[in-house]
C-alpha cells in the first residue's frame, strides 16, 4: 500500500473529528499508510493549546515513519520556492519542503491546502482525494 503524507491542514481537521477528515485519517492510520515529516511535526506542536495535546504529538515520532530530512531535500524545496517566486507565485517554504519530501518517497499529499495544486506540477507530487 502507498504511504500518504498527512499534511497539517487535515490533521487539525481530523484533530477536530471533521469528517470526512477523521474518517480518511483514522482509515489511513489503522492501515499504516500515514507518513510524516518533521515540519508537520513542528507545525501541530507550535499550535498545540495544552500539554496534553503536546503529548499526543509526541506519539507521533514512534507512531509514525518519518521521511528522512536531508540537506539535499531543503535544497531543493528552496529551489521549488525560487522557481514559483519566477513565475509569480509565492509559497511558503515549509509546503515546498512538504512537496518535494513527499516526492522523494513517491507518497501522494493529503491536504486542504490551495498552495498544493501550484505545487503538484513542479514538485512532481499527486494529491491524495479527501472526498
Amino acid at each position: 500500500m502507498v504511504r500518504v503524507v498527512v499534511d497539517t491542514s487535515v490533521w487539525i481537521e481530523f484533530f477536530r473529528k471533521h469528517d470526512p477528515y477523521y474518517g480518511i485519517v483514522s482509515r489511513l492510520i489503522d492501515d499504516e499508510q500515514v507518513y510524516c515529516c518533521g515540519i508537520i511535526i513542528a507545525e501541530l506542536m507550535q499550535g498545540a493549546k495544552s500539554d496534553k495535546e503536546l503529548a499526543i504529538l509526541d506519539d507521533f515520532l514512534r507512531v509514525f515513519p518519518f521521511i528522512p530530512e536531508t540537506p539535499q531535500l531543503w535544497a531543493a524545496a528552496g529551489k521549488l520556492a525560487f522557481q514559483l517566486r519566477r513565475k509569480g507565485l509565492t509559497v511558503g517554504l515549509s509546503d515546498c519542503y512538504i512537496a518535494v519530501a513527499a516526492a522523494s518517497c513517491h507518497a501522494p499529499v493529503a491536504t486542504l491546502d490551495s498552495h498544493f495544486q501550484l505545487l503538484g506540477k513542479p514538485a512532481k507530487i499527486s494529491l491524495y482525494p479527501l472526498t
